[in-house]
């Protein structure tokens, strides 16, 4: 749970740097411009549209799954309701690296939990399993598509997006074997 916490924490701390968002976030910036509803209930409701293409997937929810879809966005906005975006540059900066970095840790505990996968990381291994294609070329794909759809939809693209995309990957698998749980040793 504090992983899902810090997830909704570091997003929101990206999106006040208004530097660019990760993937998903532009599309669910975009959408929520598009729409007028918070971006934190786009996500939510989001998460369970991608939660309905592991159907034909045949991926199935775990508990994280679940509590992913709803509790990142809802900690989203949550975060946005005390946080004021930044202003001047170095605050700005600040704002985005430590998004970066702590949305790496978050990413890290949730996965290292081991309650199930996020809907939008599920939707990835489902795809990978049902159409043999390696994860670089399916993830690479998702996330171009959905950065394109939300970048046409108003969603933020910068240098937060660049950062993101180079960043979030190594942090993740520095701390992944820190923070994952060994459900052997229950």
């Amino acid at each position: 749970m504090l992983g899902l916490a810090l997830y909704g924490v570091s997003l929101a701390f990206v999106l006040r740097a208004g530097l660019g968002l990760a993937p998903w976030d532009v599309l669910h910036q975009g959408l929520a411009e598009r729409t007028g509803v918070s971006i934190g209930v786009v996500l939510v409701v989001m998460s369970f549209v991608v939660l309905l293409a592991w159907i034909p997937l045949r991926q199935r929810p775990g508990f994280g799954t679940v509590a992913n879809a709803v509790l990142v966005g809802v900690f989203v906005d949550l975060t946005l309701s005390v946080l004021d975006d930044a202003h001047g540059w170095v605050l700005r900066v600040l704002l985005l690296v430590s998004g970066v970095v702590l949305n790496g840790v978050a990413t890290a505990l949730y996965i290292g939990a081991s309650l199930g996968a996020g809907p939008r990381d599920g939707l990835m291994t489902g795809l990978v399993r049902r159409t043999g294609r390696s994860v670089r070329v399916v993830r690479t794909a998702l996330e171009l598509s959905v950065l394109a759809v939300g970048f046409l939809l108003g969603g933020t693209v910068g240098v937060g997006t660049v950062l993101y995309a180079l960043a979030i990957g190594p942090i993740a698998h520095l701390l992944l074997p820190l923070l994952t749980v060994d459900s052997t040793r229950a």
